[in-house]
C-alpha cells in the first residue's frame, strides 16, 4: 500500500525527472528544487506581540488585550486564542490591526483557572501570556 510520504517521494522524483529532460540539465534541476524550497518557505518575518490587563482578574470581569504588529497590513484581523491541551482553539474575541500597527480589544472569562492566550494574525501568533481567573 502506498503510504502519503511514498507518493510524494514518487511525485517529486517524477517533476525531477521530467525538468531534467525537457530542460536538459543540471543547473535547471536545481532551480526546480530551488523553487519548490522558496514555496515551501515562509512568507517575510511579520511580528505581533501582545498585552493582557489586569493578568488576574475575577470570573466574569473584563481582560483587555491590546498589542503592535511589525510587518502586517492594517485591516488584518486579530484573533485570540487559547490553550486547550497541547491545541490552540480560537476564541470568539477578534478585533483589526488599525492605523499605527496597534490593536485592543475587551474579553471576559467564565470559568475560573489559568489560561494561556495568545493572538493570531494572518500566519503569525504572537508569544502567549497567561490571566488567572480566579
Amino acid at each position: 500500500m502506498a503510504t502519503p510520504r511514498r507518493i510524494a517521494r514518487f511525485l517529486a522524483s517524477g517533476a525531477l525527472s521530467a525538468a531534467l529532460l525537457t530542460a536538459g540539465g543540471i543547473t535547471t534541476a536545481t532551480a526546480a528544487t530551488s523553487a519548490v524550497a522558496a514555496t515551501a518557505a515562509p512568507s517575510p518575518a511579520g511580528e505581533i506581540t501582545l498585552k493582557a490587563t489586569p493578568t488576574e482578574v475575577k470570573a466574569g470581569e473584563k481582560v483587555t488585550f491590546t498589542g503592535r504588529s511589525k510587518g502586517l497590513p492594517i485591516g488584518t484581523k486579530v484573533v485570540l486564542q487559547h490553550k486547550n491541551g497541547s491545541k490552540w482553539t480560537t476564541l470568539h474575541a477578534n478585533t483589526l490591526i488599525k492605523q499605527g500597527s496597534s490593536f485592543s480589544f475587551d474579553n471576559t472569562f467564565k470559568n475560573k483557572g489559568k489560561e494561556e492566550l495568545r493572538v493570531m494574525a494572518g500566519n503569525w501568533t504572537s508569544p502567549s501570556t497567561t490571566v488567572v481567573i480566579r
